[in-house]
């Protein structure tokens, strides 16, 4: 860009003060006076000149092509699923009725050992006992894969619209940097 600006530059700085002479005096008998078509090509910027040094190489290699970018690209969702999961807490159980010293209270005055209707899952028979235990069992060990796969699935989603995205918009980029190369040399060209 910089090397374009530049013979850019040149070029209107020496085709502006040969345009603006005018001749002094006349002919010498002996010559004809040259044509505005002549007077073009006798001058010291030719756009073949251009296009040539636009086609070759730069001496010195172009800055920033060998460098690391400096940011990196991420998706950010909120996963309300896991979120919510996270903010469960299934370790200590339900709160004891009556707070913590309320239960304490309630088991030194009747032991569980001499009530039976007051000992854990004592309001369940054999049967729903069997059933609160595989429900607890598929929860454990079917539940968290389950999650896990559709969780894995909508992040893998994300991320394909993501590169899609991303592809799409240096599509358009590089199809309007192009767009503005060719106009730039047709500029160059109609001069």
């Amino acid at each position: 860009m910089c090397l374009m600006a530049l013979v850019l530059a040149a070029t209107v700085a020496a085709a502006a003060p040969a345009a603006a002479q005018t001749p002094t005096g006349h002919a010498p008998s002996g010559t004809q006076a040259a044509s505005p078509a002549q007077d073009a090509g006798s001058l010291p910027v030719s756009i073949d000149k251009i296009r040539d040094a636009l086609a070759q190489m730069p001496a010195t290699p172009l800055r920033g092509l060998d460098e690391q970018p400096r940011f990196k690209i991420g998706v950010s969702e909120r996963r309300r699923i896991d979120d919510l999961i996270a903010s469960l807490d299934f370790t200590s159980g339900p709160p004891a009725p009556g707070g913590l010293y309320g239960y304490e209270v309630s088991q030194q005055a009747f032991p569980s050992v001499d009530n039976p209707r007051v000992q854990p899952y004592a309001a369940f028979r054999q049967a729903e006992l069997l059933t609160i235990a595989i429900e607890n069992l598929e929860a454990h060990y079917l539940g968290g894969r389950a999650l896990n796969a559709v969780s894995s699935a909508e992040r893998a989603a994300a991320e394909q619209a993501a590169r899609d995205e991303v592809q799409k918009a240096l599509a358009a980029h590089l199809a309007g940097a192009s767009d503005r190369a060719v106009a730039t040399l047709n500029g160059l060209s109609s001069r």
